[in-house]
């Protein structure tokens, strides 16, 4: 990893597992484009008891996040499976904690993109999407999703969307990630990475 490529970060929560395989295809795109390197990272799960606290490492998959991977970042791909059609709280409860960014700009005019998986296949896909870019807009990140370009989003049978990379994962997340999702992952990210690498040129 070099020191001076445009590190993009690739935050996300899951829970089983369906939405850390997305994001490390995102990051297979990301590094796809010459000169940027991803970094993976997650956040811990939120706790119904007060006193519970996260281990300090996770036990498996990418560190957890800190402030300082937002200010380092050239780019965010932020991911999620979905709540009810929103955002998992892991995650909701990191973004909320970034007032201190928000305040300074950190992340203004830095692109951002979004990903999802559901257990089923109309669960709320687009509306989780929408969800997750709302913090990012007040954020002033520049957000981006899949062109029509991208021929898979005619093609998809499960997952796949302009709004951003999907999965359906199938109730018991038994459902493997389709061709189609895949490609739409891997260009979301090659494109994040890219929109990253031409914006930090200009500056």
């Amino acid at each position: 990893m070099n020191p001076t490529n445009p590190i993009i970060l690739v935050l996300y929560y899951s829970r089983h597992g369906a939405t850390r395989k997305l994001a490390e295809l995102i990051a297979q795109g990301v590094e796809s484009v010459p000169g940027c390197d991803a970094r993976l990272r997650t956040v811990p799960a939120v706790s119904s008891v007060a006193e519970a606290t996260a281990p300090a490492i996770p036990p498996s998959g990418a560190p957890y996040v800190e402030l300082a991977d937002l200010a380092e970042c050239a780019g965010l791909a932020l991911g999620s499976p979905t709540r009810f059609g929103n955002m998992a709280a892991s995650l909701k409860y990191f973004l909320d904690g970034t007032a201190t960014d928000w305040l300074a700009g950190t992340l203004a005019g830095k692109p951002a993109c979004v990903f999802t998986s559901t257990g089923s296949l109309h669960g709320g896909q687009e509306s989780t999407l929408l969800s997750m870019m709302l913090p990012l807009l007040h954020h002033g990140m520049l957000v981006m999703g899949l062109p029509y370009t991208n021929p898979e989003l005619m093609t998809t049978a499960s997952g796949g969307s302009p709004y951003g990379a999907t999965h359906w994962s199938g109730i018991d997340g038994d459902k493997a990630i389709t061709e189609d999702e895949k490609r739409l992952a891997i260009a979301l990210g090659k494109r994040l990475a890219q929109t990253a690498a031409a914006l930090q040129g200009e500056r």
